[in-house]
């Protein structure tokens, strides 16, 4: 997994329905809290993931015409925040003919074609691969890749975070390759010391 983790505090009015009056206040404030935020994404923050505390008013409000009680509270979230420039590392879930889908945690990237390796690849589909026509270099879907963060946008939709990646740059990639990189460069400094 990766991808930056914060807990991140917010506040709000949570609707305490009737049917969770018997129950301890922090207990139903969670419980609504939770229903409300888990798997929201927020534009700016990230992935809510779970809640973890919550801090509740004990006195509540009415509102007219409703049997509900709202109450003033401040609670804690885990985020999932990716942050531009970050180097993320996830496995490949998708090889398709533009490029990759690759999970990063508890959401996926896309890394296009052109962004994969310094090489033009093409989609094998009977393999359902893509191979770099010079290097040989073949990528598929399983595999675990390291890349940096080069996009993050918000959809117009609520539910939409899209996140760009490129493994273009050194030390990213296959992780294969990234360990071939090493060996090659270190046998590099070790004839050259010789």
């Amino acid at each position: 997994m990766s991808g930056v983790y914060k807990i991140i505090e917010f506040k709000d009015i949570v609707r305490i329905p009737p049917s969770l009056f018997g129950r301890p206040l922090k207990e139903a404030a969670l419980e609504v809290l939770e229903e409300k935020y888990k798997g929201q994404i927020i534009h700016g923050i990230g992935l809510i993931i779970s809640i973890l505390d919550a801090e509740v008013s004990e006195y509540g409000h009415i509102v007219f015409n409703d049997g509900a009680l709202y109450h003033n509270a401040k609670f804690k979230a885990l985020v999932f925040s990716p942050a531009l420039h970050e180097v993320v590392e996830g496995e490949v879930m998708l090889v398709e003919e533009y490029g990759l889908l690759v999970r990063l945690g508890p959401l996926e990237g896309f890394i296009h074609k052109s962004q994969i390796y310094d090489d033009f690849f093409s989609y094998n589909r009977e393999q359902n691969i893509l191979l770099g026509s010079s290097s040989g270099k073949v990528i598929r879907k399983g595999d675990r890749v390291r890349a940096r963060i080069v996009n993050i946008s918000y959809g117009t939709r609520q539910q939409t975070l899209r996140i760009g990646l490129t493994m273009r740059q050194p030390y990213l990639g296959k992780l294969e390759w990234i360990e071939e990189e090493i060996a090659g460069k270190a046998r590099a400094a070790k004839t050259a010391s010789v």
